[in-house]
């Protein structure tokens, strides 16, 4: 194992692993993305067809992005994570600076700051802000470990990081991501050994502020997102529109589902089904039963990527591995319970399933991250 304690310079870190991946989550990840794009092209056929003349519009370009988000997941598991280290405090600069940019650029969609257009390049930088956050924490806690629990090192400084990339994504209206990279904040510094009462006192403060920060209309789209999640029906043809008609999915799924390809609601009923709702096309075609195999399958991913998480051979690796998955999970979760009406419409995607290549192109290079952690802890024990 290496030693922690030594600075990153004088670390010897090979290029290229040499041990041999975790099968078991390589399958879990093709297994939930085969589906996923299944249940992308039965959702989006008809929208596609509508709106832009050609029923294979979006699972011919999901499926490019998925061959190649699946070569580039191979291609960095052989790559050693300890690489990141190096780099991690340059991710976390290119994140915010994108973060600021986007707030510069015109807004391209409903009036939102989320998006930066490269020719055909379309992405958000709250992807890139989530994976930054999880290098740098990983790396900072992995160094400091000894001083989590001293509120300069192990409060203060993380707090600021975290802070700052929180504050920028609220600016951009982008709620979800908001509540993710703040999650996932979170949890690194729970597991990096802070203080239970820091983390009561920051979690209790942040509730407070967004709570403020709705109530007195600083964040004006939080506050009618909470109304029609309550009471939908108060604008059925407006607002509630689409959690109405995704609930309508749903119950008609019944417990069986009307089979592959037979929903009803993905004729332009709910809006855009091949995005933020297509669970509720899933439960729909695949009923109770088709939608707990695919929480199920999450669900095994997770506990994969956390066992990966507890055989690496060091820290960081078990910090990369365990903010990685943890993102992966809390995502699936959030979109689940927005489709399901249980918590109000987020705007967030389901990983593996929703339609978006360059999303789905950082998640499969992320998932590369934790197969190279189980490469690593592959050779340590040869």
């Amino acid at each position: 194992m290496e030693n922690e304690n030594l600075p990153v310079g004088r670390k010897k870190i090979t290029f290229f692993h040499k041990g041999k991946m975790d099968i078991t989550f390589f399958l879990f990840v093709v297994g939930i993305l085969v589906t996923g794009l299944v249940m992308l092209f039965s959702a989006s056929a008809p929208y596609a067809s509508t709106y832009y003349g050609n029923s294979y519009y979006f699972i011919t370009k999901q499926l490019g992005f998925a061959i190649f988000g699946l070569l580039l997941m191979y291609g960095i598991s052989r790559i050693n994570y300890q690489i990141l280290r190096k780099f991690a405090w340059i991710i976390y600069g290119i994140a915010v600076a994108l973060l600021i940019l986007v707030l510069i650029l015109p807004p391209l969609k409903d009036g939102f700051h989320r998006w930066i257009v490269i020719g055909p390049i379309n992405f958000q930088p709250s992807e890139i802000a989530k994976f930054a956050i999880v290098v740098l924490f990983a790396n900072l806690i992995s160094l400091n470990y000894k001083k989590m629990q001293t509120f300069k090192y192990g409060v203060l400084l993380f707090a600021g990081l975290l802070g700052l990339v929180c504050a920028l994504v609220v600016v951009e209206t982008h709620l979800s991501a908001t509540v993710l990279i703040f999650s996932i904040g979170i949890v690194m510094m729970i597991i990096g050994g802070i203080k239970a009462r820091w983390i009561a006192l920051g979690g209790l403060g942040g509730i407070s502020l967004g709570a403020l920060a709705i109530l007195t209309g600083i964040v004006s789209y939080g506050s009618d997102r909470i109304q029609y999640w309550l009471d939908p029906w108060a604008d059925p043809t407006g607002k509630g529109y689409q959690t109405i008609q995704s609930l309508l999915a749903i119950g008609s799924g019944g417990l069986m589902g009307q089979g592959i390809g037979e929903s009803n609601q993905k004729y332009l009923w709910v809006p855009e089904p091949q995005n933020d709702f297509i669970f509720a096309i899933v439960c729909e075609e695949l009923g109770l039963i088709g939608a707990l195999l695919i929480v199920a399958a999450f669900a095994l991913l997770v506990w994969r990527g956390f066992v990966i998480a507890m055989r690496a051979p060091d820290k960081f690796g078990s910090l990369l591995a365990i903010g990685l998955t943890f993102q992966v999970g809390l995502q699936a979760v959030l979109n689940i319970l927005v489709v399901t009406n249980t918590i109000p419409n987020t705007g967030i995607s389901l990983p593996f399933f929703s339609s978006g290549g360059t999303a789905l192109i950082m998640l499969l290079a992320e998932m590369g991250v934790i197969l190279s952690v189980s490469r690593q802890s592959t050779v340590e024990k040869l």
